[in-house]
């Protein structure tokens, strides 16, 4: 198959710049997708469309219609990290493909909601300025897995991250709104600092490379 620029659109935004995507990838990068997008992306006739980033409250999502309508056209759709796992759970059954560890969670009910996800973000340069749930439970599990922190700690810390309005999530409020003792609060922070991985952003990239071995 050989697809240049223009035919592959993705939408992508805080999870991973299109910058840093375009080095694994040429292809055509817009900002996160939102209803509408896919309708407008299939008048530049794309063979792929990858969904990673898209807008979940501030404007409508995108529909799970658009997607099976763009598939029903013959257009590969590619999802995982944020909104492109979650439509991607919904939709792999009609063809949509799923890519990535938030996908999977999704897929198997560990995750339901769109909140574990969503995050808040600079609208002129895309930054995030909050963390995703699903990013920080994972790291508070790595964290379990070697013995950084107790099944107990992991319970205070997942409801203290549960319990705070997805805007102003972050791991500093976190560890202030957790019963955790300051040293090991401390560790924790070592931790995130030397070993912390941004779920979202590890998805992202691997869709980029899924769509990238697709065409090679």
């Amino acid at each position: 198959m050989n697809l240049n620029k223009k035919n592959i659109i993705i939408f992508i935004g805080p999870s991973l710049s299109g910058d840093e995507a375009s080095k694994i990838l040429e292809a055509d990068y817009r900002p996160p997708i939102q209803r509408g997008d896919i309708a407008a992306a299939l008048h530049d006739n794309p063979d792929i469309i990858g969904i990673i980033d898209g807008v979940f409250h501030q404007q409508p999502a995108v529909s799970h219609r658009e997607i099976l309508d763009a598939l029903k056209k013959g257009i590969t759709i590619v999802g995982g990290a944020s909104m492109g796992a979650l439509r991607a759970s919904e939709l792999d059954d009609f063809g949509m493909i799923g890519i990535g560890y938030v996908y999977n969670q999704y897929k198997n009910g560990f995750i339901e909601s769109d909140d574990d996800v969503a995050i808040v973000i600079n609208p002129v340069n895309l930054k995030q300025l909050s963390d995703s749930l699903v990013s920080i439970d994972y790291n508070f599990k790595r964290m379990l897995d070697k013995g950084i922190i107790s099944e107990e700690e992991l319970d205070l810390l997942f409801r203290a991250a549960k319990s705070i309005f997805y805007p102003k999530r972050t791991y500093d409020l976190v560890f202030k709104t957790a019963n955790i003792n300051e040293n090991k609060i401390k560790e924790i922070k070592r931790f995130l600092d030397e070993e912390g991985i941004d779920i979202k952003r590890k998805d992202a990239i691997n869709v980029i490379k899924y769509i990238k071995n697709m065409i090679d």
